[in-house]
């Protein structure tokens, strides 16, 4: 189960490797998408529609994943109610794995760049605007200018957003009681995490004991 999963090609490539393959996320567009290149690739991509915070699947899954530090929550009761949802999503035993969750490294400001191809213009900004530094919350921004051949649209997103340190993110893990803790590791290895990072991944296990009430 791949949660905010957006186009993602890295559940079509699960798909086409013989698993059974879910893609959350809340853009109805985004699954649609997903959807069409699944189809147009004679893949099987289940596809649901609901906020992570919140959601049931109809079955249960082995390994559950959260990509490119798409956790979009704005607190830690919000991470809490999060990790519930995962869990009575994963089968007792079951990997859930996240990716680039942890803060303290984001650099508050505006960036900008911009592409160009088949004379199509792109002029990307991006704004993170600290909005309380004690329940470390920001608010991300993110606009899309767009010149296709001459017709001009601007596309933008916005979302508010909770950093975690490493120590307050496994302790939250821990206190849920539905996740064995496993750890912190570099981005695409298995060498364990020895200071905090942008590039990280966070691995834990879903308890084999029942959920809390």
């Amino acid at each position: 189960m791949d949660i905010g999963c957006g186009p993602s090609p890295q559940l079509r490539e699960i798909a086409r490797r013989g698993y059974e393959a879910v893609g959350l996320d809340t853009n109805p567009k985004m699954l649609q998408y997903l959807r069409q290149k699944a189809s147009e690739e004679g893949l099987k991509v289940e596809t649901i529609q609901a906020d992570m915070k919140n959601f049931r699947i109809k079955g249960r899954c082995d390994f559950a994943f959260l990509l490119s530090g798409s956790l979009y929550v704005g607190s830690n009761n919000e991470f809490l109610r999060h990790l519930r949802c995962v869990a009575n999503a994963l089968n007792r035993g079951g990997i859930y794995l996240l990716e680039n969750v942890m803060g303290e490294l984001k650099p508050y400001g505006r960036e900008e760049w911009t592409m160009n191809r088949d004379s199509i213009e792109v002029k990307t900004i991006f704004e993170a605007t600290l909005i309380d530094a004690i329940e470390q919350t920001s608010q991300e921004k993110l606009t899309l200018q767009v010149n296709d051949h001459g017709t001009r649209k601007d596309l933008i997103w916005c979302a508010r957003m909770k950093d975690f340190a490493p120590q307050e993110l496994k302790s939250l893990i821990e206190l849920s009681g539905y996740f064995k803790f496993l750890g912190f590791f570099r981005h695409l290895c298995l060498e364990p995490l020895r200071e905090n990072e942008k590039d990280n991944i966070i691995l834990m296990q879903r308890k084999r004991s029942g959920l809390r009430s």
